[in-house]
């Protein structure tokens, strides 16, 4: 593999060149596998000539400036240069597109780059047009094995690709059950421990408790949410470019069939948590709602949102399927970081991530989501429940972070712009989500036959 910045050679001299390393055997020292890079490299890549002075360009979204901002605070002599952008959120796919205009020009990429997205791993790994792949491998010595070990179980996931792992997760958002303690005591319900029993209480809140409402499923991370949590085999990706699409099974049907039954008895509305009419209609109503841990602070205790008063929010563990040992869950979000292969300063550029990463300075006095390197995620726990904002422990956000399912995987392409665009219009239009399912298994077969994927 030859890297991008590698300066084009006459034949005369890259045949020199080669004579000098086969008889010295000194391959890096000589240059082989082009001008300034090494061929294999000591990480498992080619390298660019390292600059160990030289200023490291981190790219950014809006909220991780606190990131870097902390980075510089206890690392001065460090030189970075921040650059803010829109973190590909929303699917904008801004991250893929900028560094396919650097491999063209072959020069401008920059040493650090944080995703709002968790897919970005499936294609920075992978060359390019021919052009070396984007992501530096961090798993062969670049970043400490006990760094990489202390991360929440699974949390990288999405980050590797054929075993090896391209970047680290900035956070977690494992779905788990929200709910108002205070509303469930009130209305004498108990707490379900299961989704059959999740259904069973929605019909009968139906009935006792007209326009309360115990979820939603009007974002485009509901199959996240709902399917993921249903080991509904929508989205397996056994290899880089392998998918693996049934959603005619078991698994997807019952999670479609209980998202039918509560949106029509209208405990589970067809509505964006993030809209006026959520806020609206249902403020001072929710009595309970699956969704990520994030919900915490962006939905329930946000004076913009529902803000709810302190002492009502209760959270429970993943609930399982009747029958199953273990329940699963799933996640919305997240975001990664990674390091270009490019980079001309990889120790600085390393420090930058391994400090965003795993630093109390960032992940516990700083961020507002669950940490996915497990020592600042307990700390950061920790923190919130002294809050004493909580009614309850938080130990159910903890367990559900190692339990989110690894059937559900991480293509090119977003499944949430898929339901959105797919079956969104469906079911705000009436129609089944279970009658909906081979629309959906056509959608996702069709975005991924044109990402390159061998569907079956």
């Amino acid at each position: 593999m030859v890297g991008t910045h590698t300066v084009v050679r006459s034949r005369r001299k890259a045949s020199t060149v080669a004579v000098l390393c086969a008889a010295t055997a000194l391959l890096a020292l000589a240059g082989c596998g082009g001008e300034g890079s090494s061929a294999s490299g000591a990480y498992g890549f080619p390298e660019a000539k390292q600059e160990t002075s030289s200023t490291i360009t981190v790219w950014v979204d809006a909220d991780r400036q606190a990131a870097a901002k902390a980075f510089q605070t206890e690392n001065p002599d460090t030189k970075i240069k921040i650059v803010t952008y829109d973190g590909s959120a929303n699917g904008s796919n801004s991250f893929r597109t900028k560094m396919q205009l650097f491999d063209r020009a072959g020069s401008g990429w920059p040493d650090v780059v944080f995703s709002s997205q968790n897919n970005d791993a499936a294609w920075a790994s992978q060359k390019s047009g021919g052009k070396q792949a984007f992501a530096a491998v961090l798993d062969k010595g670049l970043v400490p094995k006990g760094t990489l070990s202390n991360f929440t179980q699974g949390s990288l996931d999405p980050c590797t690709v054929d075993g090896r792992v391209y970047c680290l997760r900035n956070d977690l958002a494992q779905a788990v059950l929200w709910y108002d303690k205070s509303l469930l005591e009130q209305f004498g319900y108990a707490l379900p421990t299961t989704w059959e029993e999740y259904q069973a209480l929605g019909e009968r809140v139906a009935k006792e408790h007209p326009g309360y409402i115990i979820g939603t499923a009007g974002d485009a991370w509901t199959p996240e949410v709902f399917m993921w949590a249903s080991k509904c085999q929508a989205n397996d990706v056994p290899g880089p470019k392998s998918l693996t699409v049934k959603t005619d099974s078991t698994e997807c049907k019952r999670a479609a069939s209980m998202l039918d039954a509560l949106r029509q008895n209208g405990t589970v509305p067809v509505v964006s948590v993030f809209t006026p009419e959520f806020l609206k209609k249902y403020s001072g109503k929710v009595l309970m709602m699956p969704g990520p841990a994030w919900y915490a602070g962006a939905i329930f205790n946000n004076p913009q949102s529902l803000n709810m008063s302190a002492g009502h929010l209760g959270v429970a563990a993943p609930l399982p399927w009747k029958g199953e040992s273990e329940a699963v869950t799933g996640n919305v979000g997240g975001g990664t970081w990674f390091i270009s292969s490019h980079s001309k300063n990889l120790k600085a550029a390393e420090k930058f991530v391994q400090f965003v990463t795993t630093a109390d300075e960032y992940q516990v006095d700083v961020a507002p989501g669950y940490p996915a390197y497990a020592p600042a995620a307990k700390k950061w726990i920790a923190k919130q429940e002294a809050s004493k904002y909580y009614a309850t422990s938080l130990q159910p956000v903890e367990t559900a972070a190692s339990r989110v399912w690894d059937g559900w995987g991480y293509p090119t392409f977003s499944q949430e712009a898929i339901w959105a665009k797919t079956m969104t219009p469906g079911i705000t239009g009436g129609k089944s989500i279970v009658d909906l399912l081979p629309t959906w298994q056509k959608a996702i077969e069709n975005q991924a036959e044109v990402n390159g994927y061998r569907v079956k």
